[in-house]
């Protein structure tokens, strides 16, 4: 493997079918990213990111977690630790710091539910910059171990409706729909 580049991430966005002509834009460009020697690296304009949206099948309720840098309620999420390269793995690793959820699985399969290209504004040192951020929906069968990663980052379940309207983000609503039709199909429902 060279530098970082992923395997993983590169089959990941293979499978992939992007649903709108946005999509098929960003997609285009995470693959073009995911084909570099690190396609993880933070100190490059645009890199990669995983993130999950947490729910709770039974339920049908989604979890949404505040983020002080974006001033929005968004999915958890975030950026490689040094040596991985697994987009899943590392959504799985950003849920279970950012929520306490120590049983966090993919749902309903492992399959890249949503990609998208988000803007993240300029803080302290560093400049503003984009994530190429490739999307999971994961479940937990104990969501009332929830405990936020900072006091700062309040964590909310919420019906799907109510989380597709507590989000400023139109790409987050996106996300939310696709989790919406998946529990909706759920037999643990």
């Amino acid at each position: 493997m060279d530098g970082r580049r992923s395997d993983a991430l590169a089959v990941a966005l293979a499978e992939y079918q992007a649903r709108t002509p946005a999509e098929v834009a960003d997609l285009e460009r995470v693959r073009t990213v995911a084909g570099q020697p690190d396609p993880w690296d933070r100190s490059t304009p645009l890199h990669v990111t995983a993130s999950a949206l947490i729910v709770h099948p039974p339920t049908g309720r989604i979890l949404l977690c505040w983020h002080d840098r974006q001033q929005a309620w968004l999915q958890v999420g975030g950026h490689a630790d040094p040596g991985e390269v697994d987009p899943l793995a590392v959504a799985l690793r950003e849920g279970a710091e950012e929520t306490g959820l120590p049983d966090l699985r993919a749902w309903p399969s492992p399959a890249v539910r949503h990609v998208v290209i988000v803007a993240v504004p300029a803080a302290g040192p560093e400049p503003a910059h984009h994530h190429a951020d490739v999307r999971f929906v994961v479940a937990t069968e104990r969501p009332e171990l929830i405990r936020p990663e900072r006091p700062t980052a309040e964590l909310r379940w919420l019906s799907a409706a109510r989380a597709a309207g507590l989000t400023t983000e139109d790409n987050v609503r996106d996300t939310i729909g696709r989790a919406r039709a998946l529990l909706k199909a759920s037999p643990d429902r």
